[in-house]
């Protein structure tokens, strides 16, 4: 029987609940959401006692499907003001999926006049609230350390840094690396770690010693499923297998990572450089997944069994899909940091035109140590750029301006860890490029329009990964792919958000899709397993749309309206080189996209 842990940390006490039956599907990002709508008044400040954090593993964390370690964290943002989840890799929901937690709820605050720092520990027959002022204002990975000597049982470990625990804006969720020696995992998006920090909690600690799997209702089903998606995963040239019969590297994913996206995008026109000024651009190849896979190969030659890099890494107990890396020091073979995804490559390096990987390897590094979000991060020192602060291209320059954020008396440090909207302002800047105070991410929405319409219409403010149409625009779907150009994209935006808003729901990694959207017995096997698990059958499309009603109704009530899902003005006038083109997909088809 799953079951709900509500903690109050006005007076620090915690009760049991049992799930309620008409919250029996609910899971993951599912169940944030929900909790988030009846719980939190939309009004609300984010950072007082009435916000609420909740975490939710995945409907499948803890069982034997596939990838399908994904937790989920939620509140009203902070950064958006409106409703928020944020999923991640790392070990905590597999130990809360072991524990039979479905939801854990974090409530209330402690008294002004109380200045302490708190941590929770959640095992088998405990729940502690710990004062761990010694937890408190260290870099993570000196944290993550810590914890790992003082608990034995290698526990899940999620929290907040010293970017949460000041109440910046920029405020990421991190959570530690299965081996322990990187805190990077991020929920990073939103500033859920201010959330957390406004709680005066530190870290939450996981340890599923003596738990056994979950099981699911329809055994049969749910094997049969897991077979399916396996086959699928394993045999897709995207999410496949490391080396093919012929000893090749096979899979995109396994073999460069995320990062594989930077020089496809960057081919296509459509990566965002210069602060959203070109669409291309010469460096690109330089901080890229194949360049990362490289050097791994160069420092393995090198060093031997020294050697610290790596790809083809989980991110999360079962993940068989390993898009994670290492990224090494050239001259040493240790890990500078671990992984260099997608994203963070993009933000902190092409979109500030720094083509210097290990300078874009240690801005990441810097991030995860801090609690920041790397997308945001990159975007702010972007529009340090823009406004004549530091030179584009000066990754030294863009280290020291990150190193400010340590120092709690340091202007510039609290700007840069406030996010890109409030730095632009400061600073002068017009073409901030935000939706509902949330920076883009990597894809320029102007030569591929339907990831531009769900930047602007997706409850979460600029977000890739809630309707990821990337996948039909850019690398098709059975072959064959969407006009990138075409303005028609509500339809599309819409069943990705949907898609998306069931998947990370059910624990599985995103980056499913590839297979599940070109195999057909692949998206079988992911419904079988979840269906399997709950003992009843759930319909996707239905599922996901409820979740976004849910979540779009959260953000009317707290005032959000239609003008809210529009692109930054400067989209819409300035043609992106090397296509030319400027957004024009008209209003009527973004507000088509939820009716």
């Amino acid at each position: 029987m799953s079951k709900i842990l509500r903690i109050n940390m006005t007076d620090q006490s915690h009760k049991w609940e049992n799930l309620p039956k008409k919250w029996k599907t609910l899971a993951g990002r599912a169940f944030t959401s929900t909790v988030v709508a009846e719980e939190v008044d939309p009004t609300f400040h984010p950072l007082r006692e009435h916000n609420k954090f909740v975490i939710s593993p995945g409907l499948l964390a803890g069982t034997t499907a596939p990838s399908s370690g994904r937790l989920s964290v939620g509140g009203k943002s902070p950064l958006t003001g409106g409703i928020k989840e944020a999923n991640a890799g790392g070990l905590t929901a597999t130990r809360l999926g072991k524990l039979g937690i479905r939801g854990i709820i974090i409530e209330g605050k402690p008294p002004e006049d109380d200045e302490n720092w708190y941590s929770i520990i959640v095992s088998k027959d405990k729940v502690e609230i710990k004062q761990t002022n010694d937890y408190a204002g260290i870099g993570l990975y000196d944290l993550i350390d810590k914890i790992w000597e003082e608990y034995d049982s290698r526990p899940g470990i999620i929290g907040t840094g010293i970017i949460g625990q000041r109440l910046h804006l920029n405020a990421g969720v991190f959570g530690n690396n299965i081996e322990n020696t990187d805190p990077s995992r991020y929920a990073g998006r939103g500033g859920l770690g201010a959330v957390l920090g406004s709680k005066r909690i530190v870290a939450i600690i996981s340890d599923d010693s003596g738990c056994d799997r979950p099981e699911p209702e329809d055994e049969e089903l749910f094997d049969t499923g897991r077979k399916k998606l396996v086959k699928a995963l394993n045999d897709h040239p995207v999410t496949g297998r490391l080396k093919d019969e012929d000893g090749a590297p096979y899979g995109g994913l396994k073999n460069y990572g995320t990062n594989i996206l930077q020089n496809i995008i960057n081919e296509a026109g459509g990566l965002p450089v210069r602060n959203f000024a070109k669409g291309q651009w010469d460096g690109a190849a330089k901080i890229s997944g194949e360049a990362v896979h490289e050097l791994v190969d160069e420092t393995d030659e090198k060093f031997g069994d020294k050697a610290e890099g790596t790809y083809g890494h989980p991110c999360h107990p079962g993940c068989i899909m390993a898009c994670s890396n290492a990224v090494p020091d050239r001259e040493t073979g240790k890990s500078i940091v671990a992984p260099l995804e997608y994203e963070t490559a993009w933000a902190l390096g092409s979109n500030c035109e720094i083509d210097n990987l290990k300078h874009v390897a240690t801005l990441n590094r810097l991030c995860n140590d801090l609690g920041l979000d790397t997308i945001e991060a990159g975007n702010t020192i972007a529009m340090f750029m823009e406004a004549g602060e530091i030179d584009f291209g000066d990754g030294e320059a863009a280290i020291e301006l990150l190193k400010e954020a340590y120092d709690p008396d340091s202007e510039t440090g609290a700007l840069v860890a406030s996010g890109a909207k409030v730095a632009g302002e400061a600073l002068g800047v017009d073409r901030i490029p935000v939706v509902k105070g949330q920076s883009l991410p990597a894809y320029d929405p102007r030569p591929i329009r339907g990831i531009g319409v769900t930047y602007a219409t997706t409850p979460m403010g600029a977000d890739h990964t809630a309707g990821y149409t990337i996948a039909a625009e850019i690398l098709g779907i059975k072959g064959e792919v969407t006009d990138p150009r075409e303005i028609k994209k509500a339809d599309l935006s819409r069943t990705f958000q949907a898609t998306t808003a069931y998947i990370d729901s059910s624990g599985y990694c995103l980056f499913i899709a590839f297979a599940i959207l070109d195999n057909d017995d692949g998206f079988a096997g992911m419904t079988e397993t979840v269906n399997g698990f709950l003992g009843t059958e759930v319909d996707v499309t239905d599922y996901g749309m409820h979740v976004l009603e849910i979540e779009r109704e959260f953000n009317k009530k707290a005032g959000f309206t239609k003008e809210d899902d529009r692109l930054p003005e400067f989209f819409y006038n300035e043609e992106l080189p090397p296509h030319n083109v400027a957004f024009d997909v008209p209003d009527e088809e973004l507000d088509a996209v939820h009716g």
